[in-house]
Protein backbone atom coordinates (compact mmCIF):
# COMPACT_ATOMS: atom_id res chain seq x y z
CA UNK A 1 0.00 0.00 0.00
CA UNK A 2 1.33 3.57 -0.92
CA UNK A 3 0.56 6.26 1.85
CA UNK A 4 0.23 9.30 1.06
CA UNK A 5 2.73 11.79 2.13
CA UNK A 6 0.01 14.66 2.27
CA UNK A 7 2.83 17.89 3.80
CA UNK A 8 5.67 15.94 2.87
CA UNK A 9 4.44 14.68 -0.99
CA UNK A 10 6.72 16.00 -3.15
CA UNK A 11 3.88 17.44 -5.66
CA UNK A 12 2.65 19.49 -3.01
CA UNK A 13 6.21 20.80 -1.81
CA UNK A 14 6.75 21.61 -5.19
CA UNK A 15 3.34 23.72 -5.77
CA UNK A 16 4.20 25.35 -2.94
CA UNK A 17 7.38 26.87 -3.92
CA UNK A 18 6.03 27.57 -7.45
CA UNK A 19 3.39 29.76 -5.69
CA UNK A 20 6.16 31.33 -3.35
CA UNK A 21 8.25 31.67 -6.15
CA UNK A 22 5.75 33.19 -8.35
CA UNK A 23 4.40 35.66 -6.72
CA UNK A 24 7.30 36.76 -5.07
CA UNK A 25 9.77 37.10 -7.58
CA UNK A 26 8.22 36.05 -10.82
CA UNK A 27 4.73 37.87 -11.19
CA UNK A 28 6.76 41.15 -9.74
CA UNK A 29 9.61 41.21 -12.34
CA UNK A 30 7.56 39.92 -15.67
CA UNK A 31 4.39 40.96 -17.31
CA UNK A 32 3.36 37.27 -18.64
CA UNK A 33 -0.55 37.24 -18.47
CA UNK A 34 0.24 33.14 -17.97
CA UNK A 35 1.94 34.15 -14.77
CA UNK A 36 -0.29 36.82 -13.54
CA UNK A 37 -3.40 34.83 -14.05
CA UNK A 38 -3.35 31.03 -14.76
CA UNK A 39 0.16 29.73 -13.08
CA UNK A 40 -1.19 29.86 -9.84
CA UNK A 41 -4.64 28.10 -10.43
CA UNK A 42 -2.80 25.04 -11.94
CA UNK A 43 -1.27 24.84 -8.56
CA UNK A 44 -4.41 25.05 -6.37
CA UNK A 45 -5.23 21.04 -6.39
CA UNK A 46 -1.57 20.26 -5.89
CA UNK A 47 -1.15 22.65 -3.39
CA UNK A 48 -4.53 22.87 -1.20
CA UNK A 49 -5.55 19.47 -2.04
CA UNK A 50 -3.08 17.65 -0.03
CA UNK A 51 -3.75 20.54 3.17
CA UNK A 52 -7.60 19.55 3.29
CA UNK A 53 -6.94 15.47 3.22
CA UNK A 54 -4.77 15.83 5.80
CA UNK A 55 -7.22 18.10 7.75
CA UNK A 56 -10.10 15.62 6.74
CA UNK A 57 -7.63 12.46 7.99
CA UNK A 58 -7.42 14.05 11.46
CA UNK A 59 -10.85 14.78 11.65
CA UNK A 60 -11.61 11.23 10.96
CA UNK A 61 -13.58 12.18 7.61
CA UNK A 62 -10.46 10.07 5.86
CA UNK A 63 -10.52 7.16 6.93
CA UNK A 64 -6.83 5.63 4.92
CA UNK A 65 -3.82 7.44 3.50
CA UNK A 66 -4.13 6.18 0.08
CA UNK A 67 -2.75 8.75 -2.67
CA UNK A 68 -5.94 11.01 -3.55
CA UNK A 69 -8.52 9.75 -6.00
CA UNK A 70 -10.25 10.93 -8.73
CA UNK A 71 -13.50 11.52 -6.84
CA UNK A 72 -11.43 13.43 -4.02
CA UNK A 73 -9.88 15.90 -6.87
CA UNK A 74 -12.75 16.21 -8.86
CA UNK A 75 -14.94 16.83 -5.82
CA UNK A 76 -12.30 19.65 -4.37
CA UNK A 77 -11.97 20.97 -7.89
CA UNK A 78 -15.81 21.32 -8.46
CA UNK A 79 -15.94 23.12 -4.65
CA UNK A 80 -13.11 24.86 -5.07
CA UNK A 81 -14.71 26.20 -8.39
CA UNK A 82 -17.72 27.27 -7.07
CA UNK A 83 -16.40 29.11 -4.33
CA UNK A 84 -13.74 30.77 -6.52
CA UNK A 85 -14.86 31.68 -10.06
CA UNK A 86 -19.21 31.88 -8.98
CA UNK A 87 -19.67 32.76 -5.23
CA UNK A 88 -16.43 34.72 -4.74
CA UNK A 89 -16.30 37.57 -6.91
CA UNK A 90 -19.74 39.03 -6.61
CA UNK A 91 -19.38 38.71 -2.41
CA UNK A 92 -15.63 39.50 -2.08
CA UNK A 93 -16.26 42.20 -4.91
CA UNK A 94 -12.69 41.06 -6.13
CA UNK A 95 -11.75 39.07 -9.20
CA UNK A 96 -13.36 38.07 -12.22
CA UNK A 97 -15.03 34.89 -12.95
CA UNK A 98 -13.20 33.06 -15.84
CA UNK A 99 -13.53 29.86 -17.33
CA UNK A 100 -9.77 29.09 -18.10
CA UNK A 101 -9.46 29.31 -14.50
CA UNK A 102 -11.66 26.36 -14.25
CA UNK A 103 -9.07 25.04 -16.92
CA UNK A 104 -5.90 25.64 -15.29
CA UNK A 105 -7.51 24.13 -11.77
CA UNK A 106 -8.61 20.83 -14.02
CA UNK A 107 -5.27 21.05 -15.70
CA UNK A 108 -3.02 20.82 -12.26
CA UNK A 109 -5.53 18.49 -10.79
CA UNK A 110 -4.60 16.03 -13.54
CA UNK A 111 -1.21 16.21 -13.35
CA UNK A 112 -1.03 15.78 -9.60
CA UNK A 113 -3.63 12.70 -9.80
CA UNK A 114 -1.76 11.00 -12.13
CA UNK A 115 1.54 12.50 -10.18
CA UNK A 116 -0.31 11.25 -6.67
CA UNK A 117 -1.47 7.69 -8.05
CA UNK A 118 1.62 6.54 -10.75
CA UNK A 119 2.54 3.94 -8.58
CA UNK A 120 -0.91 1.88 -9.19
CA UNK A 121 -0.70 3.22 -12.45
CA UNK A 122 2.55 1.04 -13.19
CA UNK A 123 1.97 -1.94 -15.14
CA UNK A 124 3.95 -5.10 -14.29
CA UNK A 125 6.64 -5.70 -17.00
CA UNK A 126 5.83 -8.84 -18.82
CA UNK A 127 9.16 -9.77 -19.71
CA UNK A 128 10.93 -12.61 -17.66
Amino acid sequence: MNRFGYGRDRMFLAAVAGYVLNQGLLKPRCSSPFLHGYFNDLLLIPAALPVVLWAHRRLRLRLHDLPPSWREVSLHLVVWTVICEILGPPLMHRGTADFRDFLAYSAGGLVAWFWWNRPALEFPSTIS
